[in-house]
């Protein structure tokens, strides 16, 4: 049964986690977002090229696949396997605390591989920092409290989202592992994840490099779309 758990999760997880947001809200007006301003489908992207109500509905959209993978999807499987119902939580909540934060782990990983790579999109897809912010709200509110302050910070001081999520990549991993009662499993994971986050921001490292990366409130790409 704990193999099954795992596969199901997996899977489910992986699903919820790739339905793209940020492509299908500009799909509703008629664009293709992964053909104008830096081509991603996430939030920061859908900010720019969509406005700030559609660029903050996808950001929260992509925070909450990545929280609902982790709350309810384990103990979703977990009762569905289960002899009979008798409430969402009960048989999840009866398993040992280490097992079930190895299924909440790892519906996060597969939610973000969900939308880092969907499946819709010919496995092209965000860069995780949203759906890994709504992991770490289930699993390390706190560290999610820590990394905010890293991006708001980071952002402001350079008015670069793209340094403001690579330093909460940092803060998030960073943290997880000083917390008192921090879990080894978790730990590699996050650190894995921010790894991968950073690895998604090549582009944008290279275009900070070159001078050419767009800074927040830019509107040339607005205005590309409108020409």
């Amino acid at each position: 049964m704990p193999t099954l758990c795992y596969i199901l999760i997996a899977f489910g997880a992986y699903l919820l986690g790739s339905i793209p947001f940020g492509f299908l809200m500009a799909k509703a007006k008629g664009i293709d977002i992964r053909s104008v301003g830096s081509g991603n489908i996430g939030a920061t992207n859908a900010m720019r090229v969509l406005g700030k109500p559609a660029g903050i509905f996808v950001l929260l959209m992509d925070a909450l696949k990545g929280y609902m993978a982790c709350t309810f999807l384990p103990p979703l499987i977990i009762n569905g396997l289960a002899p009979h119902f008798s409430g969402l939580f009960v048989y999840f909540h009866d398993e040992p605390v280490e097992f079930q934060m190895r299924l909440n782990v790892v519906a996060g990983i597969f939610a973000v591989l969900g939308h880092n790579f969907t499946c819709w999109l010919n496995f092209k897809g965000g860069k995780g920092i949203a759906t890994s912010a709504g992991i770490y709200l289930a699993l390390a509110p706190l560290a999610v409290g820590v990394a905010l302050a890293a991006f708001i910070l980071a952002v402001l001081l350079t008015r670069y989202v793209s340094i403001g999520s690579i330093a909460a990549a940092v803060a998030l991993a960073v943290t997880v592992w000083c917390l008192p009662r921090h879990n080894l499993f978790l730990g590699i994971v996050t650190t894995a994840l921010a790894a991968m986050a950073i690895y998604k921001h090549q582009s944008n490292i290279k275009r900070l490099i070159a001078g050419t990366e767009s800074r927040l409130g830019r509107k040339s790409d607005i205005q590309e779309i409108t020409k």
